[in-house]
């Protein structure tokens, strides 16, 4: 028996109470009713008004001018009974936990998060349409509620993980470290309880990294990871810090895209969520802070670092020859202002130390031996790599012509020596908020050629979806008829003869008929194998319609074509088509036409191929006939 079993066996685990719970306890029942349900929700005067809430959203969401719901009954009978258990549910833990025994949890926080990640899933539902939306609006509320149960169990343990965790080390990793287990697996088995189907418990189960799932690119589960994956990115953009929002709101602008929301549309559907996020704050006692519109965070210039940012840990390389004002320097820059720092004695020792270390900022003396500062930042700027770094430029003569001088070499900025801190942390400030700049750049060009490539793969895909044919994995019609095009056009050229072959399976309404169209479709798959394995190498096959099937054969006079004709209706003929247990005999008629002086373009190959085809049928099936000449020839 795991972990989780246990404790939910020993009823450790966050669980709902009062008419939630007998909510729970009848909905399992198979003769439950929901009048029961129903009167049940009407003793509970908060959870039936967040229930009418939820049917009027759900209302409006399908309709703009939709009725608006206020009997209890009816609210009840439009959400169903798993929703309303699910939503029971949750609203129940959140009356339940506002606080609790981990002082290093943000219990108000928590819950803050998760209702702007269900109002964000349900939403998005509506865009995407993979799910009914009150059922992802309970989804998202529960996605992160594993972790309520972890600070639950283990409040002191949670505590230490908490205050260890930092920016490079996942949550669940430090919870399976130190507890043998992670919030996810929790918030799965709790929402499993909560009578959450498994098609939506796996999804919630790997959104935190949907491109570990395995789903099938474009599956539904696909879709749901990801979508509450998005849900999750905007609600920690809704409750982010202001110099926080900048990242945050390019990574939905590039999730949102591949949902096929640009810019203006994600905004809408953003601030719809925020709208909405308020609301229900107000109605569950959840706090939710102000919050700018989408558009408003989107253009909003980048933030300036606050004043020390002594956590930024940035690589500055100090390149001072002078031994006392070079260690004095190094350990303000250390201490006070938190920097990694590298240090050289003259400009040709840091030039081979920067290249190593590739520091952000630079600060070099100006009058050094071997190589001075000036010749030092020319070096520099000459080459690719140190052309984005801040250099500051330490000199004891402030004359113009020497400080134009400097900035001529690529100097962004001066102290004047003697130095004291506050003339350092002044200037650090502004290296600091160059180099945040300059990242948040390079984080925006990243994102942008990581977007335009998976648009590239997209845009490769739909192509491939417009020219395929779904059911057989052939090139459809269309792709069919520009094989066809290509073909003839390389004839018109060289003078090659090419060859259509119009094939139709014979009697395939009565299979359908007879069998099922489910079994027709088996067929028609077996039958493009077929020809697929009979036709030659570079030879184009494609499905035109229906049973109908083209094949274009380049560089094939009359006699090639109907040799290949008949090794092909020989093949579809010899199939052995085993399905369920059923053996489906098949057999294809075959027209033949070659392009001939007198046609004017693919059209006219087309039509002498039908009508071969058409003689072929006539003639008894299963046979190949030629059109040429004005004339059919049966074989």
């Amino acid at each position: 028996m795991n972990k989780i079993e246990q404790l939910r066996i020993s009823g450790q685990l966050p669980s709902p109470k009062g008419v939630a719970l007998a909510i729970m306890e009848i909905s399992q029942r198979e003769d439950a009713t929901l009048d029961e349900v129903t009167r049940l929700v009407q003793t509970d005067p908060a959870l039936s008004s967040r229930l009418l809430r939820m049917a009027n959203a759900a209302t409006h969401g399908a309709a703009n001018n939709g009725r608006v719901v206020v009997s209890i009954n009816e609210a009840v009978l439009r959400l169903g009974m798993a929703t309303v258990r699910q939503l029971a549910m949750g609203f129940s833990l959140i009356d339940q936990y506002p606080q609790g025994l981990c002082t290093a949890f943000d219990y108000p926080g928590f819950w803050s998060h998760s209702l702007f990640m269900a109002v964000a899933s349900q939403e998005l539902g509506r865009v995407v349409r993979v799910g009914t939306p009150d059922e992802l609006f309970a989804c998202g509320l529960l996605a992160q509620i594993g972790r309520l149960a972890l600070v639950t169990v283990y409040p002191a343990d949670y505590t230490t993980i908490l205050e260890q965790q930092d920016s490079n080390t996942a949550l669940r990793v430090l919870e399976r470290e130190r507890l043998g287990v992670d919030h996810t697996e929790f918030s799965a088995a709790i929402m499993t309880d909560c009578g959450i189907p498994k098609a939506l418990v796996e999804p919630v189960y790997y959104h935190e990294a949907p491109e570990t799932s395995g789903f099938t690119e474009g599956s539904r589960p696909y879709q749901l990871a990801h979508l509450f994956f998005q849900a999750r990115r905007m609600a920690d953009l809704g409750l982010s810090v202001e110099t926080e929002r900048y990242s945050n709101i390019s990574e939905l602008m590039r999730l949102g895209g591949k949902i096929g929301l640009d810019a203006e549309a994600l905004g809408e559907v953003f601030d719809r969520v925020v709208k909405q996020w308020r609301e229900w704050a107000e109605m569950l006692k959840v706090p939710a802070g102000p919050l700018p519109s989408f558009g408003a965070m989107a253009s909003a210039p980048v933030p300036r670092p606050e004043q020390e940012p002594k956590s930024t840990c940035k690589r500055v390389l100090l390149v001072e020859d002078e031994p006392t004002t070079r260690i004095m320097t190094e350990g303000v820059l250390r201490q006070l202002l938190g920097c990694t720092v590298y240090t050289a004695e003259n400009g040709q020792d840091a030039l081979a130390l920067a290249l190593e270390v590739m520091p952000q900022i630079v600060i070099t003396d100006w009058l050094m031996p071997v190589m001075d500062g000036i010749d030092f930042c020319r070096a520099l700027r000459a080459t690719d790599w140190g052309q984005s770094m801040y250099v500051i430029m330490l000199t004891g003569v402030e004359t113009e012509e020497k400080i134009v001088e400097a900035f001529e070499a690529g100097v962004d900025d001066y102290i004047t020596k003697p130095m004291n801190n506050r003339a350092l942390s002044a200037r650090m400030r502004a290296a600091l908020h160059y180099v945040k700049l300059l990242e948040a750049w390079e984080q925006d060009r990243a994102q942008l050629k990581q977007f335009a490539a998976e648009l590239a793969i997209s845009n490769r895909r739909l192509e491939h979806a417009a020219m395929t044919d779904l059911l057989t994995g052939l090139p459809n019609r269309r792709a069919g008829m520009d094989a066809l095009a290509k073909t003839w056009g390389a004839s018109v050229r060289t003078g090659q003869p090419v060859a259509a072959l119009m094939i139709d399976v014979d009697r395939f309404k009565s299979i359908n008929d007879q069998y099922g169209h489910a079994v027709g479709d088996l067929v028609l798959q077996e039958v493009a194998r077929g020809i697929q394995a009979a036709a030659r190498k570079d030879d184009s096959v494609s499905r035109i319609g229906g049973e109908e099937f083209l094949l274009v054969c380049h560089n094939a006079d009359a006699r090639t074509a109907l040799l290949a004709a008949e090794r092909l209706r020989k093949t579809v003929k010899a199939l052995k088509i085993n399905i369920a247990g059923l053996e489906v005999q098949v057999s294809v008629s075959i027209g033949v036409a070659n392009r001939e002086n007198g046609m004017l373009d693919t059209d006219d190959m087309v039509l002498a191929a039908d009508k071969a085809l058409y003689a072929a049928k006539n003639a008894g099936r299963n046979r190949v006939c030629l059109f040429a000449q004005g004339k059919t020839h049966c074989a």
